[in-house]
């Protein structure tokens, strides 16, 4: 009797896969991020729970359309193409992190930072006193506009697109990652800002998708 071909799923729980993976990938990717000082700064300005509400909020609605993606391109092509999509989106992506860190300047969190400030003195130049919702709603739009097309979108989406994971384990892995980061922006933002290193950072979400690449080609090859 033939035997089913070894997948990544079969090698363990798909669910707690897709959650240990996607909760490292999102951490990594967001510790740093335009949108991580974005958070910061609002925070430093209003109150830190009002802006972790909007924040929170705009990052998991990007989740959510972001799984979509990867979910849809996962059923639209054929399944024998799909895990070699997925090995190649995985390691693409690990190599091009890998190049963007070697070209980053050594203070290129700090230039994170000025962009963040930039946008948001540039909403909040009618220098108004803001209530709970128009924080809420200022975080919210700041950090939606600023999470689309970044490499946490591409990371979630990918992720989404690999066939081992489950849709239950990236949403909650995803979304815990993304709550964890923005509570240490808003709670412990001054004193995490100023110690990241953007290059390490990608270096360590290179080799980590990577490592998802290799894994996905097993796979597919499996």
């Amino acid at each position: 009797m033939p035997t089913a071909p070894m997948t990544l799923a079969s090698a363990g729980d798909p669910g707690l896969a897709a959650f240990g993976s996607s909760l490292t990938a999102i951490t990594l990717a967001e510790l740093g991020d335009k949108t991580f000082f974005m958070a910061l700064i609002l925070a430093a300005r209003h109150r830190p729970r009002w802006v972790f509400v909007g924040a929170f909020a705009a990052l998991s609605l990007v989740t959510l359309l972001s799984l979509g993606m990867g979910y849809g391109l996962r059923e639209w092509l054929p399944q024998t193409v799909v895990p070699w999509l997925a090995a190649a989106l995985f390691l693409g992506f690990g190599v091009k992190l890998l190049v963007d860190a070697a070209g980053l300047p050594a203070d290129a969190a700090k230039e994170e930072a000025q962009e963040a400030e930039a946008a948001i003195d540039a909403a909040e130049s009618d220098g108004g006193i803001r209530g709970p919702g128009a924080v809420i709603w200022e975080a919210f739009v700041l950090v939606f506009l600023a999470e689309l097309g970044d490499r946490t979108q591409f990371a979630t989406i990918f992720l989404a697109a690999a066939p081992a994971f489950t849709f239950a384990g990236l949403l909650a892995g995803t979304l815990l990652g993304h709550a964890l980061v923005t509570w240490l922006a808003v709670g412990a933002g001054q004193w995490i800002g100023g110690r990241i290193s953007e290059r390490v950072l990608y270096r360590l979400s290179g080799g980590l998708f990577l490592a998802f690449g290799l894994l996905s080609l097993w796979q597919a090859i499996g």
